[in-house]
């Protein structure tokens, strides 16, 4: 039986289609390769905004379109939010954004009975963490895992905690046993990953927090660095920040959540800190991984971002110095209270906005490239094409080495220049 696969949005929703297919492989599935035309066609949705949403329904039409005779089965939080659309867009199998195993076997019932099956449950009510199996796509390098989902936060523009429930965790000795697995695999990276990390262990008690996963993941993962997905800044405090260094594994890359660099837009927000602590954060990451890469997510044209406060932002984030930033102008989600706001700007306005702060992104990542040169970082390589390999160093800038045959291989690299977006360097 073969299957082809889309997957939108986040990192956790790549590793939940790959556990997914490891269920499907396990029972006969083959992912189909060009030319072949698959009997099951997967999409695994995106809802955190309403262009996400719109990007889910599209994705499915196209697919139905292109393969008119294969199985639909639909999952993720753009089909746990508008299950009723997404059938109405006639796909054979509509499950939410929970229970993996579940929605394997309802795929595989569908197969064999020819007949539509729908699921879908209720988020606040998921107690315990579904257990998926970490790793990646064949051949690759580097894997994840998925060690929390769910997330209380309540931020006034998203609909996740709707679509993902409460926080649930995956005990450290869980996470230590997949991250064994995984590097007896062979795998040289692991990232650890899930809705809000941060929050990790709040569901488990004893006052277990994300620094005791992280430490029980380096107990068990030899010949493996360790990276973390997006962080809220409060989780990073002096404590924090010592026992990660302590573990010797961390890559020196942390992808802040800060949305705003004004204090008056990060309240209408909800977000839990003000610009002070946010730079506290950045301090303590600089002061513990020297050196360290910093990027971060930002929201501009919020629902009453003035001129002022979106000057206040360039200012700050100018200030922080990030090496990389992901951008968006504020999306509308239908069902958040950001969306019912005052103050909505336009998208002209919205976009001029963004197109000042990617400039500005931008001159930040070239100096922190060229900050870069003189040094040596350890990378691990990737893809080779004509002897040229390419890989990512810890902090996440990608490197490329004028040598062959270095798939999967670390090598402590001197970065000796800057071609467009990428170091040059020199294996010692």
């Amino acid at each position: 039986m073969k299957y082809k696969v889309a997957t939108l949005g986040c990192k956790v929703n790549q590793v939940e289609t790959q556990a997914l297919e490891a269920m499907l492989r396990s029972r006969g599935f083959s992912l189909a390769q060009e030319g072949e035309v698959p009997e099951l066609i997967i999409i695994n949705t995106c809802a955190v905004t309403a262009e996400s949403g719109r990007k889910s329904r599209q994705t499915i039409r196209k697919l139905m379109g292109e393969y008119p005779e294969a199985v639909i089965a639909v999952c993720g939080c753009y089909s746990q939010l508008e299950p009723e659309q997404v059938q109405a867009l006639g796909a054979t199998v509509v499950h939410g954004s929970g229970d993996k195993a579940r929605f394997a076997e309802d795929i595989i019932k569908a197969l064999d009975e020819k007949q539509r099956i729908s699921f879908n449950d209720a988020p606040f009510e998921r107690r315990v963490m579904e257990e998926l199996c970490g790793g990646a796509v064949d051949g690759r390098t580097r894997a994840m895992l998925k060690i929390q989902d769910g997330c209380v936060n309540f931020c006034t523009y998203c609909i996740i905690p709707y679509t993902r429930g409460r926080v649930r965790s995956l005990p450290p000795e869980r996470c230590a046993a997949q991250a064994a697995a995984l590097a007896a695999a062979g795998y040289r990276e692991l990232v650890i990953t899930g809705i809000e990390i941060a929050s990790y262990g709040k569901d488990l008690g004893g006052g277990l927090c994300l620094a005791d996963a992280i430490e029980a993941i380096a107990g068990e993962s030899a010949g493996m660095r360790l990276r973390l997905g997006s962080l809220e800044p409060t989780v990073i405090t002096e404590e924090f920040c010592r026992r990660l260094a302590a573990t010797g594994k961390l890559c020196g890359h942390f992808h802040l959540s800060l949305q705003s660099g004004c204090d008056e837009i990060l309240k209408r927000m909800n977000r839990k800190y003000d610009t002070e602590r946010f730079w506290r954060s950045c301090e303590l990451l600089r002061e513990y991984f020297p050196d360290c890469a910093l990027t971060a997510d930002l929201i501009v044209g919020f629902p009453g971002e003035t001129p002022e406060h979106h000057a206040e932002t360039l200012a700050f984030i100018e200030k922080c110095g990030f090496s990389s930033m992901h951008i968006f102008p504020y999306s509308i989600r239908p069902g958040t209270k950001a969306a019912e706001m005052e103050g909505q700007l336009t998208s002209a306005e919205k976009s001029r906005r963004a197109a000042e702060a990617s400039a500005l992104a931008e001159r930040m990542e070239e100096t922190y490239l060229h900050s870069c040169v003189g040094k040596k970082l350890d990378v691990l390589f990737e893809t080779e094409r004509e002897g040229v390999s390419v890989g990512h160093a810890g902090n996440y800038t990608q490197v490329c080495v004028s040598e062959g045959l270095l798939h999967g291989v670390v090598k402590s690299v001197q970065i000796v220049d800057v071609l467009d977006k990428m170091l040059v360097g020199l294996i010692i």
